[in-house]
Order: C-alpha cells, then structure tokens, then sequence
C-alpha cells in the first residue's frame, strides 16, 4: 500500500502562485510514476502532469508553461509549481501514484490505483 498526502493549497490572486507538495509513504519502492489531477466544482476529474520515477514528464495542454511537475526521491516528495494561476485553475487537487508501466501521454485516472485526499486551490479574478 502507498499512501499520499497533499498540502500547500490556499486562495491566490489570479497571475499568482503556489506550490502544492505530495508526501509519499508506505510500500513506494514499486511505484512507476506519480501525477497530478485536478476536479473543479461541477467538472471531470482531469489530469494535470506526471512524472516517471526517471524523470520523463507530460503535462496537459492547459497547464503546459505554466506548471512544472518535480519530486524529490530522498523526500519521497512530488511537487506541483503553478504560475500564472488563472480562475480557471480553481479545483481540488489530487496526487496519484501508480506501479504500472508504460504510460504513454495521456494522464488516465483508470491508470493511477493510489491517491491522497486532495487540496482546494482557489483562484480569484
């Protein structure tokens, strides 16, 4: 079993930013890649980035530029920096993990089987 915990979410002002923090814990040797996905208020959850434990990368279209997904092994850390915040942006943020290879691009939900509790970002115009 993996278990995560977010932290670091909190209200901004749009064109701000924060940085949104993944502590891993449990059985975390097996895990492959880790992610984050976001759900607003009303909407599909939706992937955000992933990140390979050699370091590969995707992001999603709408967050390309402005997010940068990282972890940091010896913490057993990942981190979600977001610039630029938009209103938009406003949802709950989930860290994923998963033991599966071979993720291509595309950031399935279906394809992550560990998540944390979530973190509100709010975003105001």
């Amino acid at each position: 079993q993996v278990q995560l915990l977010e932290s670091g979410g909190g209200s901004v002002q749009s064109g701000g930013s924060l940085r949104l923090s993944c502590a891993a814990s449990g059985y975390i040797y097996t895990t492959h890649y880790m992610a984050w996905f976001r759900q607003g208020p009303g909407k599909e959850r939706r992937g955000v980035a992933t990140i390979a434990s050699d370091g590969w990368t995707t992001y999603a279209d709408f967050v390309k530029g402005r997010f940068t997904i990282s972890q940091d092994n010896a913490k057993n850390t990942l981190y979600l920096q977001m610039n630029s915040l938009k209103p938009e942006d406003t949802a709950v943020y989930y860290c994923a993990a998963t033991d599966k290879l071979g993720i291509g691009v595309l950031i399935r939900s279906a394809d992550f089987g560990y998540w944390g509790q979530g973190t509100q970002v709010t975003v105001s115009s």
